[in-house]
């Protein structure tokens, strides 16, 4: 993303106080849990890993968010929030690769692979994949605890009653109540009518990824800065179709994606049988010999090449993939005219503006 100078060097600050202050509030939980023992290390520097790098796009989100309802650059409560949306995204990201058997994250392996490899490296008895699962839920469940934490810190713009405080608490209740409508659609929704599958996607995506990603942090950083009711519905309208369309693209790249730019194998929302907005409109419009074939082929976790490749061939000759990339380019056209109609000073309009941009026009 290329970003002019003002916002560049103010948005680069921003980001280095994140990782400062998260490599900071790491290292004293590394030492608190220390005193319980030496083999919970592995725990930490899981979630050290997982935090060091990624978009950052939560937490910028939630800054342009702060400093578009006059909130200061440098005022440390906004970074505390910024290292408090990271580690959450973390405990999502380990748990969701749980969910869904995936054993890449970022070109690496996921958390629970990592555990696993790490059983079978010592040799050590029984099951090395029940505790990779085991080990990486258990290090799930300590960044949510560490999320609360830093969130809590922030003090009184955060206390319990806060409209920051309101928003974080929905965001991370939406978030598990999105990832089990998300699976629930895997084992349902090869039984239900197809002409609802897009309308159920789209619903998942909307709980599960588009209001954590870009609705929720963007008004969080407005509410811990005291923005009024109108200018968090004004942020609403623009973040919420922007979250939408992110994730349409990133599932448009989980199929057709490069690997080395996804960081993903090829195909593998299709193995793990993700019942995505592109794969609604696929069942919708395909002849229904090929939609009972695509129905018999997802979520086969020995789905070869060639067979991935059939499906993208399916998804593009049924019109699935237009349909899908047309729906990405109407919900961007809605949220960047919302963003013209912000009330925001030049640099935090152009920061979300680039932002947004960015996080549509992935390539694959």
């Amino acid at each position: 993303m290329t970003l002019n100078s003002p916002v560049a060097s103010e948005q680069a600050r921003f980001i280095d106080g994140v990782a400062a202050k998260l490599n900071g509030f790491l290292s004293e939980q590394r030492d608190v849990m220390a005193t319980v023992s030496p083999d919970v290390d592995s725990l930490i520097g899981s979630i050290s890993t997982l935090v060091t790098g990624g978009k950052r796009l939560r937490a910028l989100m939630c800054y342009w968010g702060w400093r578009g309802a006059g909130g200061l650059a440098d005022d440390p409560d906004i970074v505390t929030a910024g290292c408090a949306l990271e580690l959450f995204q973390a405990a999502a990201l380990i748990h969701d690769d749980i969910i869904d058997r995936s054993d890449t994250r970022r070109g690496g392996p996921s958390v629970h692979k990592r555990f696993s490899q790490l059983h079978e490296t010592n040799g050590w008895a029984l099951d090395s994949e029940h505790f990779g699962d085991a080990a990486a839920l258990l290090t799930g469940d300590l960044c949510l605890s560490f999320s609360e934490e830093a969130f809590t810190d922030i003090g009184s713009r955060a206390a319990s009653g806060s409209p920051a405080r309101r928003i974080f608490n929905v965001m991370r209740a939406e978030v598990m109540a999105g990832q089990y409508l998300d699976i629930l659609e895997e084992v349902a929704g090869p039984v239900r009518d197809h002409a609802g599958s897009v309308d159920r996607a789209r619903s998942i995506i909307r709980y599960k990824s588009a209001k954590y990603s870009t609705e929720h942090p963007l008004a969080l950083g407005g509410a811990l800065a005291g923005a009024p009711n109108d200018l968090l519905k004004a942020y609403s309208s623009f973040s919420l179709p922007l979250g939408e369309a992110f994730q349409m693209r990133d599932d448009v790249l989980g199929v057709f994606g490069d690997p080395a730019t996804t960081g993903k194998p090829a195909g593998d929302d299709l193995r793990e049988g993700k019942r995505t907005v592109l794969v609604g409109f696929a069942l919708n419009q395909a002849k229904a010999t090929e939609a009972a074939l695509l129905d018999r082929m997802l979520g086969n976790p020995d789905l070869a090449e060639d067979d991935v490749e059939r499906i993208r061939h399916l998804m593009v000759e049924c019109g699935a993939l237009d349909a899908t990339e047309a729906l990405i380019a109407q919900l961007s056209t809605d949220a960047f005219e919302a963003l013209e109609r912000l009330p925001l000073d030049e640099v935090p309009l152009l920061a979300l503006g680039q932002l947004a941009e960015a996080a549509v026009s992935r390539a694959a």
